[in-house]
């Protein structure tokens, strides 16, 4: 184990990075794995049971549940891309982080991040089109134009995120090489750097407000979209069936942006105020939640995936 530098000692670049987990928990974060732990279990069999029952049913080979494939699998990525070191750091302690094992989980988290924000957006212009205009729907979305998109969204994170590890990577000295945080976030990596690092916070407050902030205006003008059209139904039935063909997105997306915007907030507001512990958590919680609760959702509120499952439960069943 590395020891502690003196205050005014640097390092070269490290080879490793030590991973901490939450700070100021010692041996009772250990508690934590029973919290993450079933959130990345529920994480893998619900995000691969959507993916599986959208595979093998070919009713649901239509945007909207092509789409819902592509949220599922973004989950599934992210989720994984955390969870393994985050568990091995609260039960085993502190681990070590090869650098480039760090930079590496530093783009996947942040490009995923950036991949799942673009989906939700995706899902609600195609909800806004289904409600606005029914009739030419199935010419204006289309299953090609879904997987142009999701090729687009996925270009887009690289192009943007890339520039994380390689702001980090330009800089040869660190103050320690010990991480306060279960992943390789940017800003925990940058925090340890010695030198001027007015680039890497600049670049990365406004890739936050550009990204989320322009994927949010979409999302909520959608909404109005989708409220307008609603609203000019000429019965309370028609009005309530449109409502609910997007009630499971807006359960989806709140579940994904209010806590990724308190995180936010209080890691660029909130530093004297809320303490690191409570931050930390929150970030994993933020990046493990949404991709744990997303597959419940829709297999509760959606009626052909719901149907889909119970079918395949009852068959098994059936068969002992």
């Amino acid at each position: 184990m590395t020891e502690a530098p003196q205050p005014n000692s640097t390092f070269s670049r490290p080879t490793f990075f030590i991973m901490t987990g939450i700070p100021g928990l010692g041996g009772a974060q250990a508690w934590l794995t029973l919290v993450f732990g079933p959130m990345y279990l529920l994480s893998l069999l619900g995000n691969g049971a959507l993916l599986a029952v959208v595979q093998t049913d070919s009713t649901l080979h239509q945007p909207m549940f092509l789409l819902l494939a592509t949220l599922a699998a973004t989950d599934l990525s992210l989720a994984t891309s955390i969870a393994p070191g985050l568990l091995a750091v609260l039960w085993l302690g502190p681990r070590p982080v090869p650098y480039a094992a760090c930079l590496v989980q530093m783009f996947f988290v942040h490009a995923l991040t950036a991949v799942e924000s673009g989906v939700l957006l995706a899902m609600a212009c195609d909800r806004a089109v289904a409600v606005g205009r029914p009739l030419h729907y199935p010419i204006l979305v289309t299953k090609a134009r879904v997987g142009y998109a999701a090729l687009a969204l996925a270009l887009k994170a690289v192009v943007i995120v890339v520039p994380f590890p390689l702001l980090v990577a330009r800089f040869e000295h660190f103050q320690a090489q010990t991480i306060d945080h279960a992943y390789c976030a940017h800003m925990a990596v940058v925090e340890l750097v010695v030198g001027n690092t007015r680039a890497n916070n600049l670049y990365g407050l406004v890739l936050s407000l550009a990204v989320s902030g322009i994927d949010i205006l979409g999302i909520t003008g959608s909404y109005g979209l989708i409220a307008h059209a609603v609203l000019r139904l000429p019965t309370r039935e028609a009005r309530a069936k449109a409502f609910g063909t997007c009630s499971s997105h807006i359960c989806v997306i709140l579940a994904f942006y209010v806590p990724g915007l308190f995180s936010y907030l209080t890691h660029r507001f909130g530093r004297h105020t809320v303490p690191k512990p409570v931050h930390v958590l929150l970030s994993n919680t933020y990046l493990l939640l949404p991709p744990a609760l997303n597959p419940l959702i829709y297999g509760v509120r959606t009626k052909q995936i719901r149907d889909r499952l119970l079918e395949i439960f009852t068959f098994k069943k059936s068969q002992f």
